[in-house]
């Protein structure tokens, strides 16, 4: 059964990167998602990433070493908004 969190996760993951030809369902739970050469997200992708994230689920990524921990994967991402997002 899948994760409704992920799921949604990965729906807006290609949504702010604009990942041409890839699809949500195509993006494995625990790969990493910056530096990957699958992916090939950067610097750049991952603050756009930060601040959508911000924006729909209410959480404030801090530091640049929080955010590279939060983002490590879609896994991640969603263990920590489950951790820091507010009613959490």
């Amino acid at each position: 059964m899948s994760d409704p969190l992920i799921d949604r996760l990965k729906i807006l993951i290609v949504a702010t990167l604009k990942l041409e030809g890839v699809r949500p369902e195509e993006i494995p739970d625990d790969e990493p998602l910056i530096g990957s050469p699958r992916f090939g997200l950067d610097s750049i992708d991952a603050l756009e990433l930060v601040l959508a994230l911000e924006k729909e689920f209410g959480v404030k990524i801090g530091s640049s070493e929080e955010s590279r921990q939060a983002l490590t994967s879609v896994a991640t991402i969603a263990a920590f908004i489950r951790a820091h997002a507010p009613g959490a």
